[in-house]
C-alpha cells in the first residue's frame, strides 16, 4: 500500500497570562474541524497547537503574584488544556515553548541566521508593548493615557533603549515580494495577503531579535564576539541575554515538526500545508517568519490562513478585560462540547470578524441542531422502527432518488468549502441539504403512507421503505460529514441508525470519509435500527437574561 498522504497544520499558540475566552479558542476549534477532516480522509495528519510562554507580561504577572514564574505558567497552560479538553480539541502535539527541544530548535535558527550574516548587533529605542513586542510608531495609537498598541489597549507600554541583536528583515523584502508573486495563494483570504503585500512594498526595517535587561526566555546563543554563549559548566551565559519572544515563538511550527532533532519527521511534515492565524498578527507569520525561514535555507508554509475576531455586541473585541468575553466553560455546559463547536464555527465567519452574542448562539443551536438535524434523525429512526419493525430500510439507487441527486451537488460543495477554510460556508451547504431531507419528510408524510399501508395498499409500502431508507442514508451522511465539527455526536447518529462508528475518537483509523461519503455505501448491508434517543436537547430560553454573567448579549 502506498503511503498516505501527510498534512501537517498549526495554529497560532497562545499567551497563557489568563483563563482563556472562547474569542481565543475559535481558531483552534476551527484547525481542529480540518484535522480531523483530513484524518477522516486517510490523510497521515499532524496537528499541532499549544502555548507562547515567554513573553514579558507572563513574568510580570508572576511576580506581582510572588510565584514562580514556571509555577505560574504551568497553572496557566492547564487552563488551556482543559479548556481544550472540554471542547474536544484533538491536537498530536500541545508545544510549549518552555519544552526542551524548542529550545534546541530556537537557538539553531539563531546560529544559521548569525552564520547566513543575518543577525548583527545594535542599539534599539521605542515602544515595547509586553504582549506583542517592539512596535513602530506608526503602529500605535496616542491616547489621553499615552501611547497604546491598537491591539492590547489596557497595557502600558515601556520605552526601551537596550543593545541588541537584529535579524536583517530588510534584506528580504525583494525575496518575499517573488515568494508572493510565484505563490498566489500563499496567504489567504486575498485581501489578507494584499494588505501584506502594500506594508512589503512600503519596504522593511531590521527587528530586534534579543532581550538583554530580561531573562524569563530562552537564552541567546552567541556571544558579542560569535562565540558560544556558554559557560565553563556547559550552562547558558546570562550576560547574553535571551531570544526576542516572537522569534522565539514562531519556530515552534518547526519544532513540532521534527527540527532540527529528527530530520525524518522534518522531511515529512515540513513546509507545513496550513497555519492558522488571526488577524493581528498576519505580519508575523507572512513577512518576519518566511524571512526567517528563508535565512535559515528552509522553505517557508504552503499556506497560511488569517482569520478574523470574535466581536461582542457594537462591534467590541472581545476580551477579559472588557468583561464581554464567552467563558468557553460556560458555552459548553449550555450547549455541549459539539454544540458549542457548531455555534462558534456556524455564527462566526472564518474569514473575517463576526459580531456575535450568547442569544445568537442559543438561536443557532435551536435551529440547526435540537429542530433541524436532531429532530430530522429522531422522527428518522422512530418512524422507521414503528413502521418497519426495526428493521434499516436499504436507501434507493442514486439515479432514482431526488435526495441522492442533490447530495451530488451539497458534497462537492462542503468538502471544497472545508478544505478552502471557508468552515462556515462548509455547514451552510451541509445543513442546506438538512433542510432538503426535512422537506423530503413533509412531501411523503410517511405516517399517511404507513396507514395506507396497513391497509392494504402495496404501493404505499414500497413507497414507505424508499422513502425511510433514503431519509436514513440521509441521516447516516450528514452524520459522517459533520463529525469533524460533531465529533462526539456523529457516533451516536450512526449508532441510532445502526451502523458502526468506524473511526476513532480524533478521526484517526477507519475508511477514507470520501469513500463513505458515497450515496448507498452501504445499501447492500442489512442491520437493525437503534434506539432513538434526542441528540441536542432544545434549550428553552433565548432570553438575553439566559447568559451566564458577564457574557455579551
Amino acid at each position: 500500500m502506498p503511503d498516505r498522504s501527510s498534512y501537517y497544520l498549526t495554529t497560532a499558540i497562545a499567551y497563557p497570562n489568563n483563563k482563556p475566552g472562547l474569542h481565543t479558542l475559535y481558531e483552534v476549534i476551527g484547525a481542529d474541524v480540518i484535522a480531523r477532516w483530513h484524518r477522516m480522509k486517510g490523510d497521515a495528519t499532524r496537528f499541532l497547537t499549544g502555548t507562547d510562554e515567554h513573553s514579558v507580561n507572563i513574568a510580570q504577572r508572576a511576580q506581582e503574584l510572588g510565584r514562580d514564574t514556571r509555577e505560574f505558567v504551568d497553572e496557566m497552560v492547564d487552563l488551556f488544556r482543559e479548556a481544550e479538553d472540554g471542547l474536544l480539541i484533538s491536537p498530536d502535539r500541545f508545544i510549549r515553548t518552555t519544552d526542551p527541544d524548542h529550545r534546541r530548535a530556537s537557538q539553531e535558527m539563531v546560529r544559521r541566521a548569525y552564520a547566513n550574516g543575518d543577525v548583527y548587533l545594535g542599539k534599539y529605542e521605542g515602544w515595547y508593548c509586553p504582549n506583542e513586542g517592539f512596535k513602530a510608531p506608526s503602529d500605535l495609537h496616542e491616547t489621553a493615557d499615552g501611547m497604546r498598541c491598537p491591539n492590547h489597549p489596557n497595557i502600558d507600554l515601556q520605552w526601551l533603549t537596550e543593545r541588541n541583536w537584529f535579524f536583517r528583515l530588510s534584506a528580504y523584502r525583494d525575496r518575499l515580494l517573488a515568494h508572493y508573486e510565484a505563490h498566489p495563494d500563499w496567504v489567504q483570504p486575498e485581501y489578507r495577503k494584499n494588505e501584506m503585500l502594500a506594508f512589503l512594498r512600503q519596504g522593511l526595517e531590521d527587528i530586534s531579535i534579543s532581550r538583554e535587561t530580561f531573562h524569563w526566555g530562552i537564552p541567546f546563543p552567541i556571544r558579542d564576539d560569535g562565540s558560544p554563549a556558554t559557560l565553563e559548566d556547559g550552562s547558558p551565559d546570562p550576560a547574553a541575554g535571551v531570544i526576542y519572544v516572537w522569534f522565539d515563538a514562531l519556530i515552534n511550527y518547526i519544532t513540532g515538526a521534527g527540527f532540527p532533532d529528527d530530520p525524518v519527521a522534518f522531511a515529512k511534515w515540513w513546509p507545513a500545508d496550513l497555519h492558522v492565524i488571526g488577524k493581528d498578527i498576519n505580519r508575523f507569520h507572512t513577512i518576519i517568519w518566511p524571512a526567517m525561514l528563508m535565512s535559515a535555507g528552509i522553505e517557508p508554509p504552503k499556506k497560511v490562513w488569517v482569520h478574523g475576531w470574535l466581536l461582542a455586541a457594537g462591534g467590541d473585541r472581545m476580551s477579559k478585560s472588557r468583561g464581554n468575553m464567552l467563558d468557553p466553560g460556560d458555552v459548553v455546559a449550555a450547549f455541549g462540547a459539539d454544540g458549542a463547536r457548531y455555534v462558534a464555527l456556524r455564527e462566526v465567519a472564518f474569514d473575517k470578524d463576526t459580531e456575535v452574542s450568547w442569544d445568537s448562539f442559543v438561536r443557532r443551536y435551536n435551529a440547526d441542531l435540537a429542530n433541524d438535524f436532531g429532530n430530522l434523525v429522531n422522527r428518522t429512526v422512530t418512524m422507521a422502527s414503528r413502521y418497519l419493525g426495526g428493521v434499516r430500510p436499504a436507501a434507493r439507487s442514486a439515479e432514482a432518488s431526488e435526495l441522492a441527486t442533490t447530495w451530488g451537488v451539497t458534497l462537492p460543495a462542503y468538502a471544497r468549502s472545508l478544505e478552502g477554510c471557508l468552515l462556515h460556508d462548509a455547514l451552510a451547504s451541509l445543513w442546506g441539504f438538512v433542510g432538503d431531507a426535512n422537506r423530503l419528510v413533509e412531501a411523503e408524510q410517511p405516517w399517511a403512507l404507513a396507514k395506507a399501508a396497513n391497509g392494504g395498499d402495496e404501493a404505499a409500502a414500497a413507497r414507505l421503505r424508499d422513502v425511510l431508507g433514503d431519509l436514513v442514508e440521509a441521516c447516516r451522511l450528514i452524520g459522517l460529514a459533520a463529525a469533524p465539527y460533531l465529533p462526539s455526536i456523529a457516533p451516536r447518529v450512526l449508532e441510532q441508525l445502526g451502523y458502526s462508528y468506524p473511526y476513532a475518537t480524533d478521526g484517526n483509523g477507519g475508511p477514507a470519509l470520501l469513500e463513505e461519503l458515497e450515496w448507498g455505501r452501504h445499501a447492500g448491508v442489512p442491520g437493525s435500527l437503534g434506539t432513538a434517543a434526542p441528540l441536542f436537547p432544545r434549550l428553552e430560553t433565548e432570553a438575553a437574561a439566559a447568559a451566564p454573567a458577564g457574557s455579551p448579549s
